[in-house]
């Protein structure tokens, strides 16, 4: 019965930092950018874009289907990037071990 409370309380530990490393990673930001520069954008640690930036440059080809593409390869970049910034802290805590769905 003693394990089984050591058990619950680790486990207590670990959530309680898990849900700071959470808000933590809110704070944490990384950046991206496509077309040598061009487009930008930097994302939170819990993928959430939070800012885009577009060089005017880009506006005055008229080329859509280009920026579209460039915004893409941005935010893509940036969300893999923040993915990889939320799995390192993840484990910190975890020691390694995989929890899918905590990060």
């Amino acid at each position: 019965m003693q394990n089984w409370k050591n058990l619950m309380k680790e486990a207590q530990k670990m959530q309680a930092k898990i849900a700071r490393m959470q808000e933590e990673l809110k704070e944490k930001t990384v950046e991206a950018s496509s077309g040598g520069g061009m487009v930008k954008v930097v994302c939170n640690g819990q993928q959430e874009i939070i800012d885009i930036e577009i060089e005017p440059e880009l506006l005055e080809e008229k080329d859509v289907e280009m920026l579209q593409d460039l915004i893409l390869a941005a935010v893509n970049e940036a969300l893999r990037r923040s993915r990889e910034i939320a799995e390192e802290e993840m484990g910190k805590i975890t020691g390694g071990l995989n929890f899918p769905g905590l990060a």
